[in-house]
């Protein structure tokens, strides 16, 4: 069967072609066959440097022989089961280790985090309101996407307020008018879709602290950003979240999502609790994640991270030398140009996979030579478009 034959095929059943919108390019994307490391191969045998990692997740490529074993061992002894296990304690206990949180619930993406954190806020707080800013990317739950986004009823609007991204002035304001109100406020530190810039320190002060002042619960997603420090993001800034949400990484190559936080708020889901918050989910921690995640955070730690960051701080330095603009930090990469989807395919025939908003991520195998093959398909994509 061709290419053109299966994307027909695709048509057919599934609107545009492909089920998720953030990996669809025009006319259509390339199908991937197999990976192994940091390469891809896809259906016409063209090979790429993986810089898309499944939007970051993949934070050790594909096919880590270690993480292959531990999921065939897990798979071979059950894939999922209708009682708990103890993969997901063992999980948990590290993540609290490595974030400093002392209580942890899962669930399978960073979108169910989120939706799972919001309402573990309001449940706790006993308020409805929740504040996020604008360009922010929390997942496609209707309270954190933008409010006009088509399919997102009216009143949404009611018990979310949007604000500018960094804008003091405007979240003091807010808080000022309407602190008591509020049951939390999420925000992210790096978010990819406004333009992976790191936000202010001072900024992430004020937020934290007239957050709590409010009574509020400070919610910092980390589905992307965990990756950047052992103890996510939050740390570098000295920031004390009353829950982080994960992802990506923490699944080791599989659907995660997971909610860490202080105990008297995650509290809120016990059910050994009166009046407690109902959340299931049939593939919540099941061991196949939970075993695969937790080798693959045991592969990533403090040397790991700060080897990978300093790749990614070194191909962020030179392209921003030749002119390329560029935002990020370690091991996350973002180039802000004007044609994203022109300059995706120019990479990609160049043997380099991008995100399709520029998001380059890097994995634990690449070399340094990987790096300066992408770097140098970088440059000659731009200097291509100029």
């Amino acid at each position: 069967m061709t290419v053109a034959e299966l994307r027909d095929r695709a048509r057919r059943v599934m609107p545009g072609g492909n089920t998720r919108s953030t990996l669809f390019v025009p006319p259509h994307p390339p199908y991937a066959v197999s990976g192994s490391g940091c390469v891809v191969t896809d259906a016409t045998g063209h090979q790429v440097v993986d810089c898309n990692n499944n939007y970051t997740a993949l934070i050790h490529g594909h096919a880590h022989p270690e993480l292959v074993a531990v999921a065939t061992e897990a798979v071979a002894a059950g894939s999922a089961f209708g009682l708990p296990t103890e993969s997901e304690v063992v999980c948990a206990e590290l993540l609290r280790e490595r974030v400093g949180l002392p209580s942890w619930r899962f669930c399978n993406s960073g979108t169910e985090a989120v939706m799972m954190a919001l309402r573990g806020a309001r449940a706790a707080t006993g308020r409805d309101l929740v504040v996020r800013f604008a360009g922010s990317y929390h997942g496609t739950y209707d309270a954190v996407v933008d409010p006009t986004a088509p399919g997102v009823p009216g009143s949404v609007a009611e018990a979310v307020v949007t604000l500018p991204q960094g804008d003091a002035g405007a979240f003091a304001d807010l808080m000022r008018a309407r602190g008591g109100e509020v049951a939390a406020v999420l925000v992210d530190l790096m978010p990819n879709r406004a333009g992976l810039r790191p936000a202010d320190p001072s900024f992430v002060e004020l937020v934290a602290a007239l957050t709590r002042g409010a009574g509020a619960l400070l919610v910092v997603d980390e589905v992307i950003t965990l990756r950047l420090e052992v103890g996510g993001l939050h740390s570098r800034y000295g920031v004390e979240p009353d829950l982080v949400t994960v992802g990506k990484v923490v699944g080791g190559g599989f659907p995660v999502g997971g909610v860490g936080g202080r105990r008297e708020v995650l509290d809120a889901f016990s059910p050994l609790a009166d009046g407690a918050v109902s959340w299931g989910g049939t593939f919540s921690a099941n061991p196949v994640t939970m075993r695969t995640g937790t080798a693959a955070l045991r592969l990533f730690g403090a040397d790991e991270v700060a080897a990978l960051n300093a790749r990614g701080d070194r191909l962020r330095e030179e392209l921003a030398a030749r002119g390329v603009a560029v935002s990020g930090s370690g091991s996350l990469v973002r180039l802000l140009l004007p044609d994203p989807g022109a300059t995706w395919w120019r990479l990609y025939e160049r043997g380099v996979l991008a995100g399709t908003n520029g998001l380059l991520a890097l994995s634990t195998p690449m070399t340094d030579d990987d790096v300066d093959t992408v770097r140098d398909a970088v440059l000659a994509a731009v200097e291509v478009a100029a």
